[in-house]
């Protein structure tokens, strides 16, 4: 499969045409493609949001894609810490930058990653697989994931329950699009913030 072949496969048309194919099976396929992206980050997570909001509706959608994405990061976060320690993965906790970030998760716990996961560009995959390492608590780990995935689903369903109005109204585009870009230039003064207060 080409790149061009790979990126239409990955557009809102085309997943809310894949969710009304299988719309046999209900709320399934809206909850399993989010919870894919867990375990394959390449894969677009803001599209996947987006196309269940515009499928399902604003809060349906909503809930469908935060039970995706939540249950996936847990099931990433229980693997890593079941296996991680494993001799096979010893190199993992070998690696300076991954020892630095699974200090860093220990130390500051809840708070910093609630908000780094309340954004939609943050790498949540690697901070999944840090935190498995890490020694911070499940429940810990499980509180900033539903909240923090919570801010982060609604303010993309939110931006994508109408699709069809981004296409009729030029002006909705536009604030999406600056939406976008703040949510992403937010997220990453929040990351260097964190790492500036690690370094100290």
């Amino acid at each position: 499969m080409s790149l061009e072949e790979l990126k239409q496969w990955f557009t809102i048309k085309h997943i809310l045409d894949m969710l009304a194919e299988y719309r046999s099976f209900g709320v399934i396929p809206g909850i399993v493609l989010p919870m894919a992206e867990a375990f394959l980050p390449f894969l677009p997570l803001f599209v996947f949001i987006m196309a269940n909001a515009a499928a399902f509706g604003l809060w349906k959608g909503f809930l469908i894609s935060w039970i995706g994405t939540s249950v996936g990061s847990l099931l990433v976060f229980l693997l890593v810490r079941k296996i991680g320690r494993q001799r096979f993965f010893s190199f993992l906790h070998r690696h300076p930058t991954i020892r630095r970030m699974m200090h860093w998760v220990e130390r500051r716990g809840f708070g910093p990653l609630f908000l780094l996961l309340c954004f939609p560009f943050t790498p949540s995959a690697a901070v999944n697989v840090v935190a498995g390492l890490s020694g911070i608590a499940m429940q810990q780990y499980m509180l900033a994931v539903f909240f923090g995935k919570m801010v982060m689903v609604f303010m993309i369903s939110f931006i994508g329950y109408d699709v069809v109005a981004l296409v009729r109204q030029p002006l909705r585009t536009v604030f999406v699009a600056v939406a976008i870009f703040l949510l992403w230039y937010i997220g990453k003064k929040v990351e260097q913030r964190f790492a500036l207060h690690d370094g100290k």
